[in-house]
């Protein structure tokens, strides 16, 4: 969010916007109560404020409850005076945090060793993270593949934030360019996205990735090129334990992170209801193990084009080949979802005004997209 006025976005006047519904993390004394649907309002270390749906089986039934407690704080930010950007990136604000936890702490100290784009990462930039079910164990990896593979795609497709800081950067998705560049061994997307054992891959990557920080005290350890399991084999400042673990976790960004489910990091966020355009998408082509056949089939000449997606959005003549196909396939799926009509409707009207034209959010006029 940004002020309407004149004012400035503080710690301070975010949490009387959010009221009862502000999160401990932004005032301690809060009693942090859910929306009405269910769900939970939390805020990102720049302000960026999250809305987390409870977990739902259905895809009406998500949206429905979702867009219903995306008003509601809504009207709550605009009764403060604020108003919700429509990009992925804030287009003129500093990366300043507003949270002083000691995990953002930490964060900040680490990104810093390596460059800027962290701090811009972390305060500027949102996504639309939608978390689907890993499926049972015989459809894990084809999942897990089908996800990572229709990602360079669906990042070019809902590419958002051309500005950042005052000017435009060159990238079609901005917030991902910061991502990848704020700490590549914890955000990068995985070697071999297609392993014949995803759990081993991943667990080799957890073990692999430099530890963010030591938890302790008030101001927490924040190690350099220590791995995980460097800090298993040494013990050193401290034996890690299995909280230690879990949270280590917690600090890796990669596009697809598995938390007993999948959740896909790599969407940019969406104007108004367009949020729910990936989450349709998402949970249409994974619908089905034909769908996730067809899907991947797709994707496959587009799978490797991690880099270009974000900097050229639908304009990359490869990336441009697939979401036209991939649309029309979850279109088609939507109506055996439930899928709402306003829902099918934005999706038809995204697919012929943007994407049949090798366009992306990021090519729209400022505003042009509410």
């Amino acid at each position: 969010v940004r002020p309407t006025s004149s004012g400035r976005l503080t710690a301070s006047n975010l949490a009387a916007a959010l009221g009862r519904h502000c999160p401990v993390a932004l005032d301690p004394s809060s009693s942090a109560d859910p929306l009405p649907g269910g769900s939970l309002v939390t805020v990102e270390p720049g302000g960026q404020i999250e809305l987390a749906s409870p977990p739902l089986p259905d895809l009406a039934g998500l949206v429905t409850t979702a867009a219903a407690d995306a008003d509601a704080l809504h009207r709550l930010t605009a009764a403060a005076g604020f108003a919700v950007e429509d990009r992925a990136a804030a287009p003129d604000r500093p990366p300043q945090r507003l949270l002083q936890l000691p995990r953002y702490c930490a964060m900040e100290q680490s990104f810093d060793r390596i460059g800027p784009h962290g701090r811009s990462a972390m305060c500027s930039t949102a996504a639309v993270q939608v978390c689907v079910d890993a499926g049972e164990r015989a459809a894990v990896a084809a999942r897990w593949s089908a996800v990572h593979a229709l990602g360079p795609v669906l990042l070019a497709a809902f590419a958002n934030s051309p500005r950042l800081h005052g000017r435009r950067t060159g990238w079609k998705s901005t917030r991902w360019a910061a991502w990848m560049r704020a700490d590549p061994a914890r955000t990068a997307p995985p070697a071999d996205p297609e392993p014949e054992d995803p759990a081993a891959a991943w667990a080799k990557r957890v073990l692999d990735a430099p530890v963010l920080c030591v938890r302790g005290g008030g101001r927490w350890l924040v190690p350099e090129g220590l791995t995980f399991a460097a800090w298993v084999r040494g013990g050193e400042p401290r034996p890690p334990t299995v909280a230690d673990l879990d949270y280590h976790v917690s600090t890796l960004f990669p596009p697809v992170r598995p938390r007993g489910h999948l959740e896909v990091r790599y969407v940019d966020m969406q104007p108004g209801r367009r949020w729910a355009l990936p989450v349709a998408v998402l949970t249409a082509l994974l619908s089905d193990p034909g769908a996730i056949d067809a899907a991947r089939d797709v994707c496959a000449p587009a799978r490797s084009r991690w880099g270009s997606a974000p900097r050229h959005g639908l304009a990359d003549r490869v990336l441009a080949q697939a979401p036209v196909q991939l649309f029309d396939l979850a279109a088609a799926r939507l109506p055996d979802l439930g899928a709402p009509i306003w829902l099918t409707d934005e999706l038809d009207a995204m697919t012929e005004r943007l994407v049949r034209h090798g366009l992306c959010p990021a090519d729209e006029p400022e505003g042009a997209s509410l």
